[in-house]
């Protein structure tokens, strides 16, 4: 068991904002006067990092201004129940649609979600299971018929890059559509291909519904420190971020760090070295290890350390991901020795210390606490950046600075010319 894992050494994060990003973010309050249903999408192998709060303004004015207030989870089980807002209500749903479910376990998440987050529906889903696909169709008609008013239910589906916006309508559209339907639209494993609004695509005939697709947006500004740093890398590991901005090593650095804050006792990554292998602390050292077992080697035998780095974080982002999680049980502990402290989590956002005193009473209700009390510090810790300006860098704030100097001399001129003609 590692007694210290120390916290690897991470660049400063980088800025990639391209201006259609910046574009979109100016539209959307437009955009949603003319929406019924916002589907926003985050990644549910980082359901904490993955929220774009640069969304969270215009959406909360969209829900304040229809008058909508709390809202039941959804699941495929209650598709078909009938939704609040029906008859002459103006429709207004927030859907949060938690991609790649099929990489993560869902023990304890939802509960503790729909408990943090009341006024929004949450979704876990996978777009290689019909069931969560069909499911998720199910809702967007049920919407539509709870507002026979209306002669069309219009969506909007917004998040962060390459978190299967795009895929996601592609098979809703597949579901809804009777007979073959054409792929609308392209997707990309790599970040950043839709930068414009798309067309309007239907999803269902009978009743209308309607999709718009959405460049994914970055935040423009991932933080100072620590924590803008391993947000940055964070984003990068589920390739949210455009690829070169960061290298191979870095990524498995922390990679490696994560895995063993996690289980310090048996990390997941000791399934892929060779058998009774001790856990590992430098990253240079496992990959050397993993690189020899991959038969990863270089002219005289040396080993391909950027092949395996490259191979290491596939094999998180595949399947990795799930098997990281450390599971709800807890280890025994050594004959002879007396019971520590032992960290659990739910993959990179949601860790949480064990006292020996909680051992006895591990169960579901206090894992789900666990996870509540991880959402907590996370808000908090989100509304204290903003008050410290970490949410904006130094470049944001001179130009912030300059537009308002520039309004105040125009407001000026303003005032001297009608001054001016009062005369």
């Amino acid at each position: 068991m590692l007694a210290h894992v120390p916290f690897p050494p991470l660049p400063a994060p980088p800025s990639w904002f391209p201006g259609h990003m910046l574009q979109f973010q100016r539209m959307l309050p437009t955009l949603l006067n003319k929406t019924d249903v916002v589907l926003e999408l985050r990644d549910a192998r980082l359901p904490l990092t993955s929220i774009n709060r640069n969304f969270e303004g215009a959406l909360q004015k969209w829900r304040r201004e229809r008058g909508k207030g709390v809202l039941p989870e959804f699941s495929a089980s209650n598709a078909s129940a009938p939704l609040a807002g029906s008859g002459f209500a103006p429709a207004c749903e927030r859907v949060v649609v938690f991609s790649k479910r099929d990489l993560v376990p869902e023990w304890g998440i939802k509960r503790a979600m729909m408990n943090k987050y009341p006024d929004q529906r949450t979704f876990f889903a996978s777009w290689n299971r019909a069931r969560d696909i069909k499911a998720l169709n199910e809702l967007l008609v049920n919407l539509a018929s709870e507002h026979p008013h209306r002669p069309e239910l219009n969506v909007l589906v917004v998040g962060m890059p390459n978190v299967g916006k795009s895929t996601l309508l592609n098979a809703l559209r597949n579901i809804g559509i009777a007979g073959p339907t054409p792929k609308a639209l392209r997707t990309s494993a790599h970040p950043g291909m839709t930068r414009v609004l798309s067309t309007r695509l239907k999803l269902s005939v009978d009743p209308l519904v309607y999709a718009y697709d959405s460049p994914g947006v970055m935040l423009p500004f991932l933080g100072n420190g620590d924590k803008g740093a391993e947000r940055g890398v964070k984003l990068a590991l589920i390739a949210g971020i455009k690829e070169g901005l960061y290298d191979t090593e870095t990524l498995a650095s922390y990679l490696l760090y994560r895995l063993n804050v996690l289980d310090p006792a048996s990390p997941a990554y000791l399934r892929l070295l060779p058998p009774d292998s001790p856990p590992a602390v430098d990253v240079y050292e496992f990959l050397e290890r993993l690189a020899q077992r991959l038969c990863m080697l270089k002219r005289g035998g040396i080993p391909d350390i950027a092949r395996a780095a490259v191979w290491f974080i596939k094999w998180w982002r595949e399947e990795g991901g799930l098997a990281s999680a450390a599971a709800p049980a807890l280890s025994a502990p050594a004959e002879g020795l007396p019971a520590q402290s032992q960290r659990r989590g739910w993959g990179f956002d949601l860790e949480w210390d064990v006292a020996p005193a909680e051992a006895e009473r591990y169960d579901e209700a206090r894992i789900q606490a666990k996870m509540e009390a991880c959402m907590d510090r996370f808000e908090a810790a989100a509304e204290e950046e903003v008050r410290d300006g970490g949410a904006i860098s130094s470049t944001q704030e001179k130009k912030r600075a300059k537009e308002m100097q520039r309004t105040r001399q125009q407001a000026r001129n303003k005032a001297r010319l009608a001054a001016k003609k009062g005369r």
